[in-house]
């Protein structure tokens, strides 16, 4: 299961957002959550999901925004689920809660994180104990990576997110709508080939060709802490 926890980026001196953000969300994955958003303490979200793929998606929105620390946590929910989010609990909301806490300190604002449990590797924040690392191995799937190599591949698709101009996500926007380039140049008033051009300078097909990836990378790091089999 996969929860994301949201800290406003220097609240102090910004309205609360967490409204309009849960709102958002809300509108935009309807029917997607588990349990849907919940603002859990002042300027805080926290959302659980179900599905890699809505996870990943998630974090790409709550992200674009600009206002957020977001922390990923992967791991065990405590059942039966209460009804609101804030009354959760289970190694999901820590390993979250653990994530977001170093999200505050990363350069793209984002963190990832799962429950300790048995074929999860942390080498990165290890004691140094071989054994502390790295947790009966055998029982990992060997095509999964390990947490903090899933992190840092997010990492480098929310920076290069980060970079996109509006311009270029005028042009983005619209293809994932399923909107043609030539049409996209007709709606925007502009030429095919300035469309062409911002598609490029965008790098869209780079990330279009990283999101799967990503998302089975999480799934296989979600089955692993289940113990199920990643699906084929």
């Amino acid at each position: 299961m996969f929860v994301i926890t949201a800290d406003q980026v220097d609240s102090r001196n910004d309205r609360d957002r967490a409204g309009e953000l849960i709102e958002e969300l809300a509108a935009r994955f309807e029917g997607t959550f588990t349990l849907p958003p919940d603002q859990t303490s002042g300027d805080e979200i926290q959302i659980l999901i179900p599905y890699a793929q809505a996870a990943l998606d998630a974090v790409l929105a709550i992200h674009r925004t600009g206002y957020w620390s977001v922390g990923l946590g992967i791991g065990s929910v405590r059942t039966p689920l209460p009804a609101a989010t804030r009354q959760a609990a289970g190694g999901a909301f820590i390993a979250a809660r653990d994530a977001v806490t170093r999200a505050k300190r990363a350069d793209a604002k984002f963190a990832l994180q799962t429950e300790p449990a048995t074929g999860i590797r942390h080498p990165a924040r290890s004691s140094g104990n071989a054994d502390a690392s790295t947790l009966d191995t055998n029982t990992l799937n060997t095509n999964t990576l390990n947490t903090d190599e899933v992190e840092a591949l997010i990492t480098m698709l929310l920076l290069l997110r980060q970079r996109r101009t509006s311009e270029g996500w005028e042009v983005v926007d619209s293809l994932r709508h399923g909107l043609a380039q030539v049409d996209v140049a007709d709606r925007l008033g502009i030429s095919a080939a300035a469309v062409s051009q911002r598609v490029k300078a965008s790098l869209w097909k780079v990330e279009e060709s990283a999101r799967p990836a990503l998302v089975r990378l999480l799934e296989n790091l979600d089955h692993a802490m289940s113990g199920t089999e990643p699906d084929e």
